[in-house]
């Protein structure tokens, strides 16, 4: 019996494996148009003429386009399963960028088929959630979301390859043809759903106590705007304190090495934790919030540290949310989800609109000072959320 055992858990695990990376690929095959925008921005702007108030409305419009379907894209998780939507999703993201590739000349254009391939991101993300949930066990979700969500500045690591790989030598049209091919090859990494499809019934797949969800969601739209002000104004604020164009761009690829690592290493942590997730995300952002003060402050040895504690501990926190909602709210993880990755892109939407107009207002110190007040105002929120969803004590009778 023993030796029977033995042999059926590599192939187990090898399974959680692959359920694993499929849902990596899945996040970055959905999530890389906007990186990729990002990324060929000095040669899309060349062609299609826009400045770069016109890159950040586009990037806002995408995050707001995602915060929109996340919770129709989480509902249909759970009616049709993950791995059918992580398809649809893989092949909207695909379509969009190859439709960019042929059809893109000008800028609503881009603008439009952009915040198409949004939809494709909400799908992707919601639908590699409910994998994860489905087909890890419980004691490696944690890595297993960490890993997940690393996929994120991953993407941005590969965007910013695409420049010098493909735009500046076949053109930043090709460049697109490229990602959607890539994202093609993603499909055969898409694990088929093991539970049963009569399950899924829409009053049967929803989550229980929305109220924490909702104050969770609140924090994570402060949170993630001023996590987002690192990866769109880090650079140019650096390079306002005088550093060279060369070390400003250093200072985010140190950022986004920092942030990947950090979202492993929290996954990994988390999975040796019984509880207390959310409580343990508001300490983080608190961290985050003395990272992004740093970065107020003249000379290179307080923006070194407030990149690393910015990005290690202020953004690094995603996959821990994912895990905890998905813990607590197992019987509908996609829904559940939905609601609080709803927060996350309505932070990715506001925050560079408007820490992006106070600094052209105020200067970037200003502008660095407010976003750690809302992520201090985050961690604050997100231990009324950890207080909301601690158990109650049954009281007994006499």
């Amino acid at each position: 019996m023993t030796e029977t055992v033995s042999r059926a858990a590599p192939p187990a695990s090898r399974h959680a494996v692959t359920v694993g990376a499929g849902a990596t690929l899945t996040t970055i095959a959905c999530v890389l148009p906007v990186f990729l925008v990002g990324g060929l921005a000095v040669q899309l702007a060349d062609e299609l003429r826009f400045s770069p108030a016109g890159l950040g409305l586009a990037v806002s419009i995408y995050f707001g386009v995602s915060a929109l379907t996340s919770v129709p894209s989480g509902a249909l998780v759970e009616r049709f399963g993950p791995a059918p939507v992580a398809r649809a999703a893989v092949l909207l993201s695909a379509a969009s960028q190859l439709a960019v590739a042929g059809l893109a000349r000008s800028y609503p254009v881009l603008v439009v088929l952009l915040a198409l391939s949004a939809a494709a991101n909400a799908l992707g993300q919601l639908a590699s959630n409910a994998a994860l949930a489905e087909h890890v066990p419980t004691h490696r979700q944690g890595l297993s979301f960490g890993v997940k969500q690393a996929a994120v500045p991953a993407a941005t690591l590969l965007a910013g390859l695409a420049v010098p790989t493909v735009a500046l030598t076949a053109g930043w049209r090709w460049a697109f043809v490229a990602a959607a091919v890539a994202a093609l090859a993603a499909l055969p990494a898409v694990p088929r759903s093991g539970r049963d499809q009569r399950t899924r019934t829409a009053s049967g797949r929803r989550p229980g106590g929305t109220g924490p969800l909702m104050v969770i969601g609140l924090a994570a739209t402060l949170a993630a705007a001023a996590a987002n002000a690192l990866g769109t104004f880090l650079v140019d604020s650096a390079a306002a304190r005088g550093l060279s164009p060369g070390l400003a761009g250093l200072t985010l690829t140190l950022g986004s090495v920092v942030c990947v690592l950090a979202r492993v290493a929290v996954g990994w942590l988390a999975d040796r934790r019984t509880g207390g997730h959310v409580g343990l995300i508001a300490g983080m952002l608190l961290t985050g919030s003395i990272g992004l003060i740093l970065l107020a402050v003249a000379g290179s040895a307080p923006l070194v540290a407030g990149v690393v504690f910015g990005f290690g501990l202020g953004w690094a926190w995603p996959g821990l949310m994912n895990f905890a909602v998905v813990r607590l709210h197992p019987q509908a993880p996609a829904a559940a989800t939905s609601i609080t990755q709803t927060g996350v892109y309505a932070g990715g939407c506001l925050g560079p609109l408007g820490l992006g107009a106070l600094a052209g207002a105020a200067g970037y110190p200003a502008m660095w000072l407010t976003a750690a007040a809302a992520m201090f105002l985050a961690a604050l929120l997100m231990l009324l959320g950890a207080r909301l969803l601690r158990p109650r004590p049954t009281p007994t009778l006499p």
